[in-house]
């Protein structure tokens, strides 16, 4: 069974951290806001919108979309210094709720993109194909012709 997604402002794939309870903890509401950093800009860093939806897998080994977000908020920094990113990290810690091996690992990149989510909820199980899965690298805009099956 094939199932195309109808693309509202933009859709993406997102791989959480399994091992940090990232879906878990978004699903029981403990997390609202995801993290990502790079020292160079990459996806999703302007990419993301107010009202993009954000469809969730656990981990990179896993082949299925189990729940999904509603993006309420973007914030794509500029270029930080060590110390802004992690005040920046800091500030918004009641709802990243990193644990420390996220923290020690994204504090201190130079471009982050802190994205609050609202709605997020269980779906599906939806598959996903394993050659969207392989050629991902945490994240991946969704385009009219991709189908999750």
């Amino acid at each position: 069974m094939s199932v195309n997604l109808k693309l509202s402002q933009m859709d993406h794939l997102v791989c959480l951290d399994q091992g940090a309870k990232e879906l878990e903890n978004l699903i029981n509401g403990q997390k609202s806001m995801i993290l990502r950093g790079a020292d160079e800009v990459k996806v999703p860093y302007g990419n993301v919108k107010e009202g993009d939806i954000l469809y969730f897998i656990n981990s990179l080994f896993e082949q299925e979309v189990t729940a999904r977000g509603v993006v309420t908020c973007v914030f794509n920094s500029g270029k930080l210094s060590v110390e802004e990113s992690f005040e920046t990290i800091i500030r918004n810690q009641d709802r990243l709720q990193l644990p420390d091996s996220q923290f020690e690992s994204l504090a201190g990149k130079r471009y982050l993109v802190l994205i609050g989510l609202g709605n997020i909820q269980s779906i599906g199980p939806i598959r996903v194909d394993k050659g969207i899965v392989a050629g991902c690298d945490g994240w991946l805009p969704l385009t009219p012709d991709v189908s999750l099956r």
